[in-house]
Protein backbone atom coordinates (compact mmCIF):
# COMPACT_ATOMS: atom_id res chain seq x y z
CA UNK A 1 0.00 0.00 0.00
CA UNK A 2 0.95 3.73 -0.36
CA UNK A 3 1.77 5.90 2.29
CA UNK A 4 0.31 9.08 2.52
CA UNK A 5 3.37 10.59 1.83
CA UNK A 6 3.94 8.81 -1.40
CA UNK A 7 0.26 9.53 -2.36
CA UNK A 8 1.41 12.86 -2.12
CA UNK A 9 4.97 12.40 -4.11
CA UNK A 10 3.23 10.48 -6.88
CA UNK A 11 -0.04 12.94 -7.51
CA UNK A 12 0.29 13.51 -10.89
CA UNK A 13 0.94 9.76 -11.52
CA UNK A 14 -2.35 8.87 -9.33
CA UNK A 15 -4.45 10.88 -11.22
CA UNK A 16 -3.75 9.34 -14.70
CA UNK A 17 -6.46 6.70 -15.63
CA UNK A 18 -3.73 4.26 -17.36
CA UNK A 19 -1.59 4.62 -13.99
CA UNK A 20 -3.58 4.73 -10.89
CA UNK A 21 -2.58 3.48 -7.41
CA UNK A 22 -2.78 0.36 -8.94
CA UNK A 23 -0.04 1.23 -11.62
CA UNK A 24 2.11 2.80 -9.11
CA UNK A 25 1.90 0.17 -6.77
CA UNK A 26 3.22 -1.90 -9.19
CA UNK A 27 6.09 0.77 -9.92
CA UNK A 28 7.23 0.14 -6.28
CA UNK A 29 7.11 -3.61 -5.96
CA UNK A 30 9.87 -3.46 -9.28
CA UNK A 31 13.89 -3.72 -8.86
CA UNK A 32 15.27 -1.74 -11.95
CA UNK A 33 19.37 -2.21 -12.14
CA UNK A 34 21.38 0.31 -14.16
CA UNK A 35 24.64 -0.58 -15.46
CA UNK A 36 26.86 3.09 -15.44
CA UNK A 37 26.21 5.90 -13.65
CA UNK A 38 27.02 8.07 -16.30
CA UNK A 39 25.98 10.29 -19.40
CA UNK A 40 22.84 8.15 -20.20
CA UNK A 41 22.63 6.59 -16.77
CA UNK A 42 22.18 9.92 -14.85
CA UNK A 43 18.94 10.81 -16.37
CA UNK A 44 17.61 7.50 -15.98
CA UNK A 45 18.18 7.25 -12.37
CA UNK A 46 16.55 10.79 -11.72
CA UNK A 47 13.42 9.52 -13.82
CA UNK A 48 13.17 6.32 -12.16
CA UNK A 49 13.60 8.31 -8.87
CA UNK A 50 11.51 10.41 -9.28
CA UNK A 51 8.28 7.93 -11.17
CA UNK A 52 8.89 5.69 -7.74
CA UNK A 53 9.86 2.38 -8.47
CA UNK A 54 10.59 0.70 -5.37
CA UNK A 55 14.36 -1.04 -5.71
CA UNK A 56 16.99 0.68 -8.24
CA UNK A 57 20.13 -0.85 -8.46
CA UNK A 58 23.76 0.94 -9.94
CA UNK A 59 26.62 -0.46 -11.03
CA UNK A 60 29.91 1.27 -11.21
CA UNK A 61 33.15 1.72 -10.56
CA UNK A 62 34.07 5.43 -11.67
CA UNK A 63 34.45 8.48 -10.24
CA UNK A 64 33.58 11.74 -10.71
CA UNK A 65 35.94 13.88 -13.55
CA UNK A 66 35.53 17.46 -13.84
CA UNK A 67 34.87 16.81 -17.58
CA UNK A 68 31.68 14.71 -16.54
CA UNK A 69 29.70 17.47 -15.49
CA UNK A 70 29.01 19.00 -19.36
CA UNK A 71 26.40 16.55 -19.59
CA UNK A 72 26.02 14.21 -15.98
CA UNK A 73 24.11 16.58 -14.66
CA UNK A 74 23.29 14.92 -11.38
CA UNK A 75 27.05 15.52 -10.62
CA UNK A 76 28.48 18.93 -9.21
CA UNK A 77 32.06 20.33 -8.91
CA UNK A 78 31.92 19.61 -5.17
CA UNK A 79 31.39 15.40 -5.80
CA UNK A 80 34.87 15.65 -8.07
CA UNK A 81 36.93 12.53 -7.03
CA UNK A 82 33.98 11.12 -5.51
CA UNK A 83 32.61 7.25 -5.75
CA UNK A 84 29.59 8.01 -8.49
CA UNK A 85 27.24 5.50 -7.12
CA UNK A 86 27.48 6.69 -3.73
CA UNK A 87 27.31 9.94 -5.13
CA UNK A 88 24.06 9.46 -6.97
CA UNK A 89 22.64 7.65 -4.37
CA UNK A 90 22.91 9.83 -1.71
CA UNK A 91 21.22 12.58 -4.03
CA UNK A 92 18.85 10.30 -5.35
CA UNK A 93 17.46 9.51 -1.63
CA UNK A 94 16.80 13.58 -1.16
CA UNK A 95 14.92 13.55 -4.88
CA UNK A 96 12.87 10.95 -3.32
CA UNK A 97 13.44 8.74 0.49
CA UNK A 98 10.77 6.22 -0.67
CA UNK A 99 13.44 4.39 -2.66
CA UNK A 100 15.57 1.84 -1.92
CA UNK A 101 18.86 1.91 -3.70
CA UNK A 102 21.38 -0.96 -3.90
CA UNK A 103 24.67 0.03 -5.15
CA UNK A 104 28.01 -1.65 -6.43
CA UNK A 105 30.78 0.16 -6.54
CA UNK A 106 32.78 -2.44 -8.76
CA UNK A 107 32.77 -2.83 -12.51
CA UNK A 108 30.76 -5.79 -14.15
CA UNK A 109 32.62 -8.76 -15.07
CA UNK A 110 32.17 -12.14 -16.10
CA UNK A 111 32.08 -13.44 -12.29
CA UNK A 112 29.80 -11.17 -10.63
CA UNK A 113 27.04 -10.15 -13.82
CA UNK A 114 24.56 -13.32 -13.58
CA UNK A 115 24.65 -12.79 -9.33
CA UNK A 116 24.07 -9.26 -9.53
CA UNK A 117 21.65 -9.39 -12.31
CA UNK A 118 19.74 -11.88 -10.84
CA UNK A 119 18.57 -9.97 -8.20
CA UNK A 120 16.44 -7.30 -10.41
CA UNK A 121 14.05 -7.73 -13.23
CA UNK A 122 14.68 -5.08 -15.59
CA UNK A 123 18.32 -4.11 -16.40
CA UNK A 124 19.37 -0.36 -18.01
CA UNK A 125 22.50 -1.05 -20.36
CA UNK A 126 24.10 2.98 -20.12
CA UNK A 127 27.32 1.45 -20.72
CA UNK A 128 29.97 3.22 -23.31
CA UNK A 129 31.89 -0.12 -25.07
CA UNK A 130 31.24 -2.93 -26.72
CA UNK A 131 32.89 -5.41 -24.33
CA UNK A 132 30.57 -4.33 -21.31
CA UNK A 133 27.42 -4.27 -24.09
CA UNK A 134 27.84 -7.78 -25.28
CA UNK A 135 28.49 -8.98 -21.48
CA UNK A 136 25.41 -6.97 -20.07
CA UNK A 137 23.66 -8.73 -23.08
CA UNK A 138 24.70 -12.41 -22.05
CA UNK A 139 24.33 -11.89 -18.33
CA UNK A 140 20.70 -10.94 -19.06
CA UNK A 141 20.05 -13.68 -21.26
CA UNK A 142 21.33 -16.24 -18.68
CA UNK A 143 19.47 -14.43 -15.93
CA UNK A 144 16.31 -14.14 -18.05
CA UNK A 145 15.93 -10.61 -17.73
CA UNK A 146 14.86 -7.81 -20.10
CA UNK A 147 17.65 -5.21 -21.07
CA UNK A 148 16.23 -1.34 -22.01
CA UNK A 149 19.47 -0.44 -24.32
CA UNK A 150 21.27 3.28 -25.34
CA UNK A 151 24.27 4.29 -26.68
CA UNK A 152 24.98 8.20 -27.77
CA UNK A 153 27.27 8.83 -30.43
CA UNK A 154 28.49 12.74 -30.94
CA UNK A 155 25.00 14.11 -31.99
CA UNK A 156 23.32 10.82 -32.80
CA UNK A 157 21.14 8.23 -30.36
CA UNK A 158 20.14 4.90 -30.18
CA UNK A 159 17.08 3.14 -27.95
CA UNK A 160 16.03 -0.38 -27.77
CA UNK A 161 15.08 -3.42 -25.44
CA UNK A 162 16.54 -6.33 -25.86
CA UNK A 163 15.35 -10.10 -24.16
CA UNK A 164 11.45 -9.12 -23.56
CA UNK A 165 9.09 -11.07 -24.24
CA UNK A 166 11.06 -13.51 -25.61
CA UNK A 167 12.60 -10.79 -28.24
CA UNK A 168 15.41 -10.29 -30.00
CA UNK A 169 18.82 -9.94 -27.95
CA UNK A 170 21.85 -7.08 -28.78
CA UNK A 171 23.44 -9.90 -30.70
CA UNK A 172 20.66 -10.37 -32.92
CA UNK A 173 21.09 -7.02 -33.72
CA UNK A 174 24.82 -6.83 -33.74
CA UNK A 175 26.14 -10.36 -33.95
CA UNK A 176 29.75 -9.30 -34.64
CA UNK A 177 31.20 -6.45 -32.71
CA UNK A 178 32.29 -3.97 -35.11
CA UNK A 179 35.97 -3.16 -36.12
CA UNK A 180 38.33 -1.66 -33.06
CA UNK A 181 38.25 2.23 -32.46
CA UNK A 182 35.42 1.82 -35.43
CA UNK A 183 32.80 3.81 -32.85
CA UNK A 184 35.38 5.75 -30.31
CA UNK A 185 33.39 6.79 -26.73
CA UNK A 186 32.43 10.18 -25.73
CA UNK A 187 35.88 10.86 -24.19
CA UNK A 188 37.77 10.46 -27.55
CA UNK A 189 35.39 12.13 -29.80
CA UNK A 190 33.25 14.06 -27.63
CA UNK A 191 29.34 14.18 -27.49
CA UNK A 192 27.07 16.83 -27.56
CA UNK A 193 25.54 17.49 -23.27
CA UNK A 194 22.22 17.09 -24.15
CA UNK A 195 22.07 14.26 -26.13
CA UNK A 196 22.85 12.05 -22.74
CA UNK A 197 19.45 13.39 -20.89
CA UNK A 198 17.10 12.94 -24.21
CA UNK A 199 18.40 9.49 -25.07
CA UNK A 200 18.39 8.85 -20.72
CA UNK A 201 14.55 10.01 -20.64
CA UNK A 202 13.41 7.79 -23.16
CA UNK A 203 15.42 5.21 -22.02
CA UNK A 204 13.45 5.51 -18.74
CA UNK A 205 10.32 5.81 -21.12
CA UNK A 206 10.98 2.38 -22.28
CA UNK A 207 11.25 1.22 -18.50
CA UNK A 208 8.01 2.38 -16.86
CA UNK A 209 6.18 1.09 -20.32
CA UNK A 210 7.75 -2.40 -19.30
CA UNK A 211 6.44 -1.86 -16.09
CA UNK A 212 3.23 -0.68 -16.27
CA UNK A 213 2.63 -2.45 -19.77
CA UNK A 214 1.74 0.48 -21.44
CA UNK A 215 1.83 1.66 -25.39
CA UNK A 216 4.34 -0.33 -27.58
CA UNK A 217 7.76 -1.66 -26.71
CA UNK A 218 10.97 -0.95 -28.87
CA UNK A 219 11.34 -4.70 -28.40
CA UNK A 220 12.41 -5.75 -32.04
CA UNK A 221 12.92 -2.43 -32.69
CA UNK A 222 16.31 0.46 -32.51
CA UNK A 223 14.94 4.07 -32.13
CA UNK A 224 17.69 6.06 -34.02
CA UNK A 225 17.46 10.00 -33.70
CA UNK A 226 19.61 13.04 -35.04
CA UNK A 227 19.83 15.66 -32.11
CA UNK A 228 20.74 18.52 -34.81
CA UNK A 229 17.53 18.00 -37.23
CA UNK A 230 15.64 15.92 -34.48
CA UNK A 231 15.40 13.44 -37.41
CA UNK A 232 13.70 9.78 -35.97
CA UNK A 233 13.71 6.57 -37.28
CA UNK A 234 12.92 2.54 -36.33
CA UNK A 235 14.98 0.18 -37.62
CA UNK A 236 12.94 -2.89 -37.04
CA UNK A 237 15.08 -6.41 -36.60
CA UNK A 238 14.27 -10.08 -35.76
CA UNK A 239 15.54 -12.65 -33.49
CA UNK A 240 18.09 -14.55 -34.82
CA UNK A 241 18.02 -18.13 -33.68
CA UNK A 242 21.41 -19.02 -34.63
CA UNK A 243 22.44 -16.41 -31.71
CA UNK A 244 21.71 -18.91 -28.83
CA UNK A 245 23.47 -17.88 -26.00
CA UNK A 246 24.51 -21.03 -23.44
CA UNK A 247 27.42 -19.14 -21.44
CA UNK A 248 29.54 -15.97 -21.30
CA UNK A 249 32.55 -15.34 -23.26
CA UNK A 250 36.31 -16.16 -21.83
CA UNK A 251 37.07 -12.25 -22.89
CA UNK A 252 34.92 -9.74 -23.72
CA UNK A 253 37.98 -7.74 -24.71
CA UNK A 254 39.50 -10.11 -26.94
CA UNK A 255 36.09 -11.06 -28.38
CA UNK A 256 36.03 -7.15 -29.29
CA UNK A 257 38.89 -7.18 -30.87
CA UNK A 258 40.07 -4.17 -27.78
CA UNK A 259 42.31 -4.34 -24.74
CA UNK A 260 41.80 -2.44 -21.67
CA UNK A 261 44.05 0.18 -21.33
CA UNK A 262 45.47 1.71 -18.76
CA UNK A 263 45.50 5.84 -18.08
CA UNK A 264 47.13 8.89 -16.06
CA UNK A 265 45.74 12.07 -16.03
CA UNK A 266 47.93 14.79 -16.86
CA UNK A 267 48.20 15.83 -13.26
CA UNK A 268 49.20 12.80 -11.90
CA UNK A 269 51.60 13.00 -14.81
CA UNK A 270 53.40 16.18 -14.01
CA UNK A 271 53.64 15.31 -10.21
CA UNK A 272 55.38 12.14 -10.73
CA UNK A 273 57.41 12.59 -14.26
CA UNK A 274 60.60 11.65 -12.85
CA UNK A 275 58.67 7.88 -12.37
CA UNK A 276 57.65 7.28 -15.92
CA UNK A 277 59.45 8.01 -19.24
CA UNK A 278 57.02 9.82 -21.81
CA UNK A 279 56.57 8.87 -25.17
CA UNK A 280 54.98 11.33 -27.85
CA UNK A 281 53.64 9.88 -31.05
CA UNK A 282 52.38 12.77 -33.08
CA UNK A 283 54.22 14.08 -36.19
CA UNK A 284 57.26 15.88 -36.80
CA UNK A 285 55.56 18.96 -37.42
CA UNK A 286 52.92 18.44 -34.32
CA UNK A 287 55.98 17.89 -31.97
CA UNK A 288 57.68 20.81 -33.42
CA UNK A 289 55.10 23.62 -32.62
CA UNK A 290 54.82 21.92 -29.27
CA UNK A 291 55.87 19.34 -26.98
CA UNK A 292 56.17 18.59 -23.44
CA UNK A 293 59.65 16.57 -23.89
CA UNK A 294 60.71 12.68 -23.75
CA UNK A 295 60.82 10.33 -26.20
CA UNK A 296 59.55 11.21 -29.72
CA UNK A 297 58.55 8.50 -32.08
CA UNK A 298 55.80 9.26 -34.34
CA UNK A 299 53.06 6.69 -34.65
CA UNK A 300 54.00 5.23 -38.24
CA UNK A 301 57.51 5.04 -37.11
CA UNK A 302 56.53 2.75 -33.99
CA UNK A 303 57.36 -0.46 -35.41
CA UNK A 304 60.88 -0.01 -36.63
CA UNK A 305 61.77 1.84 -33.53
CA UNK A 306 59.97 0.18 -30.36
CA UNK A 307 62.76 -1.21 -29.21
CA UNK A 308 64.58 2.44 -28.61
CA UNK A 309 62.47 2.55 -25.37
CA UNK A 310 63.89 2.25 -22.50
CA UNK A 311 61.65 -0.90 -20.13
CA UNK A 312 62.71 0.63 -16.39
CA UNK A 313 59.96 2.95 -15.63
CA UNK A 314 56.08 2.76 -17.19
CA UNK A 315 55.84 4.53 -20.75
CA UNK A 316 53.25 7.26 -20.93
CA UNK A 317 52.14 7.59 -24.36
CA UNK A 318 50.50 10.60 -25.22
CA UNK A 319 49.52 12.50 -28.72
CA UNK A 320 47.24 15.83 -29.47
CA UNK A 321 43.70 13.65 -28.05
CA UNK A 322 44.60 10.32 -26.60
CA UNK A 323 43.52 8.49 -29.78
CA UNK A 324 47.09 7.89 -31.52
CA UNK A 325 47.99 7.23 -28.21
CA UNK A 326 45.63 4.17 -27.53
CA UNK A 327 46.71 2.74 -30.85
CA UNK A 328 50.18 2.83 -29.83
CA UNK A 329 49.86 1.19 -26.91
CA UNK A 330 47.61 -1.50 -28.91
CA UNK A 331 50.80 -1.64 -30.67
CA UNK A 332 53.33 -1.73 -28.46
CA UNK A 333 51.54 -4.31 -26.22
CA UNK A 334 52.07 -6.73 -28.81
CA UNK A 335 56.18 -5.61 -29.68
CA UNK A 336 57.27 -5.08 -26.30
CA UNK A 337 56.01 -7.46 -23.83
CA UNK A 338 58.65 -5.77 -21.40
CA UNK A 339 57.01 -2.46 -20.77
CA UNK A 340 54.41 -0.96 -18.78
CA UNK A 341 52.18 1.43 -20.85
CA UNK A 342 49.69 3.96 -19.73
CA UNK A 343 47.54 6.15 -21.69
CA UNK A 344 47.67 10.31 -21.43
CA UNK A 345 44.15 11.34 -20.67
CA UNK A 346 43.07 13.72 -23.08
CA UNK A 347 46.05 14.05 -24.45
CA UNK A 348 48.35 17.42 -25.11
CA UNK A 349 44.78 19.35 -25.86
CA UNK A 350 44.51 20.44 -22.64
CA UNK A 351 47.54 22.89 -23.07
CA UNK A 352 45.77 24.69 -25.05
CA UNK A 353 42.91 25.13 -23.23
Amino acid sequence: MLSKNEKKQYNRHLILEEIGSMGQEKLKQFKVLVVGAGGLGCPVLQYLTAAGVGTIGIVDDDVVDQTNLQRQVLYTVDDIGSSKVEVASQKLKRLNPNIAFDIYNERLNKENVVAIFSKFDIIVDGTDNFPTRYLVNDGAVLANKPVVFGSIFKFEGQVSVFNYQHGPTYRCLFPEPPGEDALPNCSDIGVLGVLPGIMGSLMANEVLKMILDLGKSLNGKLLCLDALSLYQQIVTFSKNENSKITSLQDDYHIFCGTQEIQSISLDDYQNKCKEYVLLDVRTISEHEKFNIGGYHIPLHDLVNKAMELPHDKPVVVCCQSGIRSKKAIQLLSNLRKDLTLLNLEGGLNQFSS
